[in-house]
């Protein structure tokens, strides 16, 4: 058997590519996402200091709020940089 002309397989590779699009587009929404998750999430900061970190569920709240916002972060990074 002799291998597929070049534009067969032009055409084959091209029919491939779909899903890398498919998963290029979910990453750059992912990091749209996350690095607006990161500009917006210090604005929920300011009530609970505000109002005092003395209850121990305030802490909490503050340290999953600051953990998602390092999370938010490290994704978002690279958002419009490509």
């Amino acid at each position: 058997m002799s291998s597929p002309p070049t534009n067969q397989l032009r055409t084959a590779l091209n029919e491939a590519t779909p899903i890398e699009h498919v998963s290029q587009s979910i990453v750059r929404r992912t990091r749209s996402v996350a690095f607006w998750t990161a500009v917006t999430l210090p604005f929920l900061y300011l009530p609970l200091l505000a109002t005092g970190l003395e209850k121990s569920s305030h802490v909490t709240a503050f340290l999953a709020l600051l953990a998602a916002n390092a999370v938010a972060l490290l994704v978002g990074h690279s958002h419009l940089r490509e």
